[in-house]
């Protein structure tokens, strides 16, 4: 299908962003890889008056290093993320995980900010923002706020961003020695959504879980971060046990859609499944 006419604007900066959207209101809808919002506008499922173009704002790309931490710009693509040499020395989680979304194609053009604004249960960069204690710059006709990546995913497709704000960037902590990491990810075939995934970052202290996130995909109506599988793993040692105290605990908290990427029980296990997976695989990276 071909959607209906709309006018098109491509600024230059955020600030001149921000005032097309402060005047259009909730005729506009912003682009930026498009991957989610130009199929919605040709099944109509979307249908904007005016598209707001981010590709032509060079200060939304890039990947800063800042010490203890790390600014992504929100309109850098997944294969700067996967190539980033400061991403792969601070926080490899990111650039390991952008391997395993969608294909090639659209690694080239999809976008992080995107990918987390939209607020899709599915996409893999909020679960991963929850992991690694993200937070994100917000800017608005009113300046700029930042917002954590825990108070940031409110629902399915419903997040924190205001409707005349704009995700200007992620800042991530750079990780401390010796953690480990790991995003595991269960799907059909290669370019498809997850069933469900888990990330965990974590450290040892002597054996012992001294520091753990743990956040999940797909599995609830949007990713959700489960304290209570970082309780169960928390100041013990990593055992069979520990381990599967907290896949059970992961599992309680899944509240998933059945699709056909499976149902509700065994989206559910497969989630708990994609934890230990990612338990073992970031404990042997400390």
């Amino acid at each position: 299908m071909i959607p209906p006419s709309f006018d098109y604007h491509a600024p230059r900066t955020v600030q001149d962003a921000v005032g097309l959207l402060t005047q259009l209101g909730s005729d506009a809808k912003l682009l930026a890889g498009g991957h989610s919002l130009l199929p919605m506008m040709k099944l109509r499922f979307a249908q904007p008056a005016h598209l707001i173009d981010l590709n032509r704002i060079d200060e939304l790309r890039g990947v800063t290093d800042h010490g203890d931490y790390v600014v992504i710009g929100a309109m850098t693509v997944e294969n700067d993320l996967i190539e980033s040499p400061v991403l792969r020395a601070k926080v490899p989680l990111l650039s390991e995980a952008a391997t395993l979304i969608a294909d090639p194609q659209v690694r080239n053009r999809g976008t992080i900010g995107g990918d987390i604004a939209h607020g899709d249960p599915a996409n893999d960069h909020p679960a991963l923002a929850l992991a690694l204690d993200a937070s994100f710059s917000l800017q608005g006709p009113e300046g700029r706020r930042d917002v954590k990546a825990d108070d940031f995913f409110l629902g399915i497709y419903t997040t924190a961003l205001a409707e005349d704000e704009i995700l200007v960037s992620i800042r991530v902590p750079a990780f401390a020695a010796r953690t480990g990491w790991a995003y595991e990810k269960l799907k059909r075939k290669t370019g498809d959504w997850a069933t469900a995934g888990a990330a965990v970052v974590l450290r040892l202290d002597a054996g012992v879980v001294s520091h753990v996130r743990i956040a999940l995909t797909n599995v609830a109506p949007t990713a959700i971060r489960v304290a209570t599988a970082e309780d169960a793993l928390l100041g013990q040692a990593l055992t069979d046990a520990s381990i599967n105290a907290a896949a059970e605990a992961a599992m309680a908290a899944c509240d998933p859609a059945e699709d056909l990427r499976g149902d509700i029980e065994y989206k559910t296990a497969m989630a708990g499944q994609m934890l230990k997976r990612a338990i073992r695989a970031a404990a042997a990276r400390c």
